[in-house]
């Protein structure tokens, strides 16, 4: 099968490109670091498994409201942070971006390949006009540090309760 894919903006630094990439062009690739990011980060597995909406995504790409900013290796998909836009309900003058998922490979997290994805993604949706950009991470699996370091701020914090 061949597959063209729509590249928006990028930027390489050193062998990784960074891209803002259209999810059609990306979901049949993206499908087994999905399946790894939940083996490995994924709470409650037990009570719910994994069982992506792949039409609601679909819709929010048709709709304007759905980046996917990916990380490449030699053409291989090897991270994504995948974001939603969209005016905010209490500051309608305003966008607002909160991310779905981030991901990168177990094999290229060593240096700095998350911290560019990241960059890359800050920037380019600070370019579109964001106004305020929310990041969530994981307790067991924190990059606070990264976050961080790109001028993100600790505001809140989140429980949950699993009821399945």
């Amino acid at each position: 099968m061949v597959v063209l894919v729509l590249v928006v903006a990028e930027t390489q630094v050193g062998g990784n490109m960074y891209q803002l990439e259209s999810y059609t062009n990306i979901k049949h690739e993206i499908k087994p670091l999905i399946e790894a990011h939940y083996k490995e980060i994924a709470l409650n597995k037990d009570k719910i498994k994994l069982n992506p909406d792949w039409k609601q995504y679909a819709r929010l790409d048709r709709d304007g409201a759905l980046r996917c900013y990916t990380a490449r290796k030699d053409g291989e998909l090897i991270g994504y942070f995948i974001i939603i836009v969209s005016k905010s309900l209490h500051y309608q003058d305003h966008l607002f971006a909160n991310n779905d998922v981030i991901f990168l490979a177990k094999g290229h997290r060593k240096g700095l390949t998350g911290y560019k994805l990241l960059k890359f993604a800050t920037e380019e949706l600070e370019a579109e006009g964001v106004s305020l950009m929310m990041v969530n991470t994981k307790i067991h699996q924190p990059f606070d540090k990264i976050l961080e370091r790109l001028g993100y701020n600790k505001i809140e914090r989140v429980y949950s309760k699993c009821f399945k």
